[in-house]
């Protein structure tokens, strides 16, 4: 079977195992049935694992016995590479539309000192030519 781009669409148990981790870093199978809200069974588990390191987005170690699976991307990049999609597909592409959105959220509480790191970052972006 060839392997699939990173980007290819996850299935939802799919997505919760990276939610996983991503918030870990790393786990095996055991953990991630532990932070899986109505988990399948463990067999299941090792199913999606296998399908997402068929995938590319995962890899593994061996810890003795067992396997330890870690994301294949780091987790900055992937974070950064979901914001963009995002970006797009729901602000029309604008940076500017995706800030509103965040600071209209009820439970967005931006203190003074948060603004003006911001302030600051939009500064430093515009002087970098970003």
């Amino acid at each position: 079977m060839a392997k699939a781009k990173p980007s290819d669409p996850l299935a939802r148990r799919e997505r919760q195992v990276m939610d996983i981790l991503f918030r870990r870093g790393e786990a095996t199978a055991a953990e991630i049935i532990q932070d899986l809200a109505d988990p399948p069974t463990y067999s299941a588990v090792r199913s999606i694992v296998r399908v997402l390191e068929q995938k590319g987005h995962i890899t593994h170690r061996e810890d003795g016995p067992r396997y330890v699976y870690l994301p294949a991307v780091n987790p900055e990049r992937a974070r950064d590479e979901a914001l963009s999609h995002m970006v797009r597909t729901f602000f029309d592409g604008s940076a500017e539309q995706a800030v509103t959105a965040l600071l209209r959220m009820s439970d967005a509480d931006v203190s003074d000192a948060e603004l003006a790191r911001l302030r600051d970052r939009v500064r430093k972006a515009r002087s970098s030519g970003r």
